[in-house]
Parts: structure tokens; sequence; C-alpha cells
């Protein structure tokens, strides 16, 4: 079965993982779910991520980020561009998550970087989703 969009299943997948309190979330790999894993993270939303390969074309595991009260470092990530109505933003016009408190994942051409990565080095791009 052929999916059409990757990235939001990967969004989908971690929400729901969350939010029942799932330890660690299988993913199907691609290049650029490699890339929002890894800004993740970076970022403090993640505990980190393997690669796993299998028959067809691998699986990433995420393993997911709780505090002491077992409450999820992700309480919301959203999908911005869609493959119906793409998104894009120069680097003044990124928007700012909660006030900063939040991230945006954004693909540009140097790779999958965070908003802020993105404003120190001057580059905009798609807009891929909004963690926080």
């Amino acid at each position: 079965m052929s999916l059409s969009d990757p990235i939001a299943d990967m969004l989908t997948r971690v929400r729901n993982a969350a939010k029942v309190g799932k330890k660690q979330v299988n993913i199907r790999a691609s290049n650029i779910c490699k890339g929002i894993a890894s800004v993740l993270k970076d970022e403090g939303y993640i505990v980190g991520f393997d690669t796993i390969e299998d028959d067809k074309q691998g699986l990433i595991r995420v393993e997911l980020k709780y505090d002491q009260e077992g409450r999820s470092a992700i309480t919301e990530i959203a999908r911005t561009s869609k493959p119906g109505c793409r998104v894009y933003s120069s680097v003044a016009d990124l928007p700012s998550v909660l006030g900063g408190l939040g991230i945006s994942i954004v693909s540009t051409s140097k790779g999958v970087l965070s908003d802020r990565t993105c404003r120190a080095s001057n580059v905009g791009g798609e807009l891929l989703c909004m963690v926080s």
C-alpha cells in the first residue's frame, strides 16, 4: 500500500503514542522523517531515534520523552504544509510558536531545520509542522 503523506503519518503516530504513554513508536523510514526526528531530538522533544532495516523501506524507532509525572514533552504537534496546500515562508515571516516556547520545523535547501536554526542561518523554506 502506498502512503501519500509520510510526514502526516509520522506526526499522527507520534501524537497518538504520546497520548497513550508509549515509550517508543515505529515509523516508516524516509529521509524527510529522519530529518524531522533529528530536529525533534536536537530540540529535546524526544530521547532519540534509531533506523531499523527490514525487507522493505525500513523503520525509524522513535523513543518518546516524558517528565517525572508521566507527561509527554510533546503536548501538540500539527502539520502545517499539506500535499494539497503547501505553505512556504521566508526567514522574516517564520511563525513563533507559543511565543518561542515551541518550534516550527522547516524544510530548507540546507535540510530539515528548526525555526531557530533557520533564523540563525538566514534561510526560509516550506513549513512542515509546529511542535509545542
